[in-house]
């Protein structure tokens, strides 16, 4: 016999599951960003307590090394700044002038003029802090630089910020940042490279508001512009982009700090065709590569002109002086035929600067610390910029092996292997989501990276890499928010997530503070020193 079934019996039981609160940080989102009033005051407050803490670390103690680091360039930088200030131009300087500018005798330079490999701009920013606050001491020389390394940390926050849509995360990126003992030494000392970064953030910057609105204009003009459903031939041709000439003088001033400007120059000239014959094509218009084309030649007189009127302003000092190298170089022997109309200074100038790159191509010559590009990833060499060592007894050094003063431009380990990490995982976001952010990031690492891989003998540093530095942290901030979990995740997932990148950046935090005082000439132990070595090449 059988029986049938009960139709009032209760169906199984599920399993109960715990339920998860929304994380801590998801319950601050939540309320900030339903408080219009306290959305504002993080929107401003978390940036301006990382950009104080970017000056302060840049900013303390700042000449504690009284020295011009006459290992790397600050020994000429410095010199020459105050002489281009004094003359219009880099003077000579005699043999010993280093102990006697350190003694404050700084006006011992000739009118002779002193041979340079680089533009002047990056001279004259320094030479602002020394006419300012003297040339006696560091603090004089010094400031420019960390002002705008502070600043640079700034533009960071304002470019992720963009590129993320998160205060959070664009307070991560300028947090670690702030903190990186690459950026923080960099802004110390009166070397040219920080400035140079200063300029091309402020470029990448000017690129991103231009997209804003650019890609808005071409959208909206070509979906005018349809005849039902057939599409327009071509799209608008777009003069007034103020962003673009914006970004062009950014990237004059900074060809004008160092040359390797100029390849940043290419690299986003480049960005911006692509990114218009895409948006182009996106949009409907049916001859998307010729318009990209016709749209690329205004880009071109929009960009590049500006770039050039930067650059040579920056030698208004040289080409109003009679006294510069090579500053009447044309005159025995001016060009004549198509090239005779160009005025004999200009002509002179580019003698001067075919000097200059042959030069700068000679520099070959083996150096204790030099890297090439390949090595960088991995961090095999970092840069002591300083390094003075007292004995037990002297200076009141109470160490048995004596203390030490190090300026070193070893980025935080953590934070650096990370990053490249992340632009690995970034390149794969990229084939899979061809994500027009990630192409940006991308775009900034290749144009600051890849073209010193092709200089192989050349004598290179990798302090240098202080220029890829913000692009890296980019794409690490990048993966820490994928780390994090998406919005639309379960808060088991937000939790775990969240839970690792706090752990990160606290661990990241705690190395940062470790290295500090071996990146800021800090006196400490020698065998304190010794700890950091964690490479046998790191000494």
């Amino acid at each position: 016999m059988t029986h049938a079934p009960r139709l009032d019996a209760d169906p199984p039981a599920e399993p109960l599951l715990p339920r998860v609160r929304p994380s801590l940080y998801d319950r601050f989102a939540a309320r900030v960003s339903s408080d219009p009033a306290a959305r504002r005051l993080y929107a401003w407050l978390g940036p301006a307590l990382v950009v104080l803490l970017a000056l302060v670390l840049r900013l303390w103690n700042l000449a504690a090394a009284h020295d011009l680091m006459n290992q790397f360039d600050e020994t000429y930088y410095v010199k020459d700044a105050w002489s281009l200030s004094r003359l219009g131009y880099e003077g000579a300087w005699p043999e010993g002038a280093n102990d006697r500018f350190l003694a404050g005798d700084v006006d011992i330079f000739s009118t002779d003029p002193s041979f340079v490999i680089h533009p002047p701009l990056g001279k004259w920013i320094i030479a602002v802090g020394m006419m300012l606050l003297g040339p006696e001491s560091g603090w004089g020389w010094r400031i420019t630089t960390a002002l705008l390394g502070t600043a640079a940390v700034l533009l960071l926050m304002l470019i992720a910020k963009r590129l993320t849509a998160s205060t959070t995360f664009a307070v991560v990126a300028g947090l670690l940042m702030a903190v990186d003992g690459l950026a923080v030494s960099m802004s110390r000392v009166a070397l040219l490279d920080t400035p140079l970064t200063f300029f091309v953030l402020l470029a990448f910057l000017f690129v991103l508001l231009d997209r804003d609105r650019t890609m808005t204009r071409i959208a909206q003009t070509v979906a005018a512009r349809r005849d039902g459903d057939h599409p327009p031939a071509w799209g608008p041709v777009l003069w007034g982009r103020p962003w673009v000439v914006a970004a062009g003088a950014a990237l004059g001033a900074a060809s004008a700090v160092k040359w390797s400007g100029a390849w940043v120059l290419a690299g986003l000239g480049i960005y911006l065709v692509v990114t218009d014959a895409l948006a182009r094509r996106r949009a409907g218009v049916l001859f998307w590569p010729s318009d990209a084309l016709r749209q690329g030649a205004v880009t071109f007189v929009l960009f590049v002109p500006v770039a050039v009127a930067v650059y040579l302003a920056s030698w208004t000092g040289w080409l109003v002086t009679d006294g510069g190298y090579d500053r009447h170089a044309a005159d025995a022997s001016p060009a004549t035929g198509f090239l005779s109309w160009v005025p004999l200074p200009l002509q002179s100038l580019w003698i001067n600067h075919v000097t200059m790159l042959n030069a700068a191509n000679g520099i070959t010559s083996g150096h204790a610390y030099a890297s090439p590009a390949w090595q960088w990833p991995l961090l095999v060499r970092p840069t002591n910029m300083y390094f003075h060592q007292d004995a037990l007894g002297t200076a009141g050094c109470e160490a048995v092996n004596g203390c030490v003063a190090v300026i070193s431009s070893i980025p935080n380990p953590l934070i650096w292997y990370a990053g490249v990490v992340a632009v690995i995982y970034l390149a794969y976001r990229f084939a899979i989501a061809r994500d027009w952010r990630y192409a940006l990031v991308l775009t900034g690492i290749g144009v600051t990276y890849v073209p010193w891989l092709f200089f192989p003998e050349r004598t290179i540093f990798q302090f240098y890499t202080v220029l890829v530095l913000p692009f890296l942290l980019l794409a690490l901030t990048f993966a820490l928010r994928d780390i994090a979990g998406p919005a639309h995740a379960d808060a088991y997932r937000r939790h775990t997530g969240q839970r690792l990148v706090l752990v990160f950046l606290v661990v990241a935090l705690l190395l940062a503070a470790f290295w500090y005082p071996v990146i800021s000439a800090m006196t400490v132990p020698y065998d304190f020193w010794r700890l950091h070595n964690w490479l046998p090449t790191w000494v």
